[in-house]
């Protein structure tokens, strides 16, 4: 893909992200979306391979089956109410088709089997984009409408991610498959709270983007998308393996680390709301990626030579770390200590 090509759809997913989070009016966001969609795909097709293919027409159908959606939500709610703004949503069916519209945007379960194909099949840098910035324009329509949306059904919804997320990624050997595992998981937790404290799923989507930014850029250093390969990485790039250990000790939400602060506050704050169950079953549930996480932690750094994978070692590199990754690094692990003054802003 030539630079100008490159500079036209990042310029375009830009453009689109900002059409739709700063939007009051329920076509503009819509046109926001679309305009994302179309500049996504070639970013994932660009390789011509038949996966790559497979894993964009995949993206395709499901986010223009979803605009359809939230479009519909849209119309019906103006039909009954006379109103185009996105926070007057009122008419409960229309919510309910919005929810299941933002939950395939998202890749909320139920709606979650194209995700993790469609990271599978793109590169790394590209992977990175759907699991983070295309999730902002539909994060924020879902912050918009968290009043209207319904409690039980978002809670539910956010159960079966985490259990879903969990479960599907013990059995993974592909890294970009076990970070969208990872990714549904998540998701879970900021459904969970959307319709009791808005801003801490605001929080809990930063913090997982930076997390996540940290861990596909420092995959994409060390050119790593299997576990096999992992293996050899640490005669490799010593410093960078063991960013990533510390990277991915957070994004499982071990404490003294970032990842640990949305967790704590949401499990707080859903005590206060009387939800002590589903706190209790939605923490037990993130144990199950938690496996995951430290199975990727052990082969990044403890798998040392001799093993038995057949890949060949790797020549030790003497590049210094990408100062990029190092200041992500230490954002995503480093945090935990000012949540007072994060508190503050929440």
């Amino acid at each position: 893909m030539t630079p100008q090509a490159k500079l036209i759809f990042t310029s375009s997913l830009a453009l689109g992200t900002t059409i739709t989070i700063s939007s009051n009016h329920w076509i503009t966001a819509w046109a926001g979306l679309e305009i994302n969609t179309l500049a996504i795909l070639p970013l994932i097709a660009k390789s011509h391979h038949p996966r790559a293919i497979e894993a964009a027409t995949k993206y395709f159908l499901t986010q223009a089956t979803a605009s359809a959606l939230l479009l519909f939500s849209a119309m019906m709610n103006a039909w009954y109410t006379g109103q185009w703004d996105i926070t007057q949503l009122t008419h409960p069916t229309a919510c309910l088709i919005l929810t299941s519209a933002l939950a395939m945007k998202l890749g909320l379960a139920p709606f979650h089997f194209w995700f993790p194909e469609v990271l599978q099949g793109s590169p790394l840098t590209t992977a990175l984009l759907l699991s983070t910035l295309m999730k902002f324009p539909p994060m924020t329509l879902l912050f918009m409408t968290s009043p209207s949306l319904n409690p039980t059904l978002l809670t539910y919804m956010a159960i079966l991610s985490t259990a879903l997320g969990g479960w599907m990624g013990l059995n993974q050997t592909q890294i970009r498959k076990i970070l969208a595992f990872s990714s549904i998981s998540h998701l879970g937790w900021m459904a969970i709270i959307v319709s009791y404290h808005p801003k801490l799923t605001l929080l809990n989507f930063y913090l997982y983007s930076l997390i996540t930014a940290t861990v596909f850029l420092t995959l994409n250093t060390i050119k790593t998308s299997k576990l096999s390969t992992l293996m050899t990485t640490w005669t490799k790039t010593p410093a960078l393996s063991t960013m990533l250990l510390l990277t991915l000790l957070s994004l499982a939400g071990l404490p003294p680390f970032t990842g640990f602060l949305p967790k704590w506050l949401i499990i707080q704050e859903l005590t206060k709301q009387s939800m002590a169950p589903a706190a209790t079953t939605i923490s037990l549930l993130s144990l199950l990626s938690l496996f995951f996480y430290l199975r990727l932690a052990y082969c990044a750094t403890i798998t040392l030579p001799p093993h038995t994978t057949n890949h060949m070692k790797q020549w030790h590199i003497s590049k210094p770390t990408p100062s990029a990754i190092a200041i992500l690094t230490t954002t995503s692990t480093m945090l935990l200590p000012i949540s007072p003054l994060i508190l503050t802003t929440v």
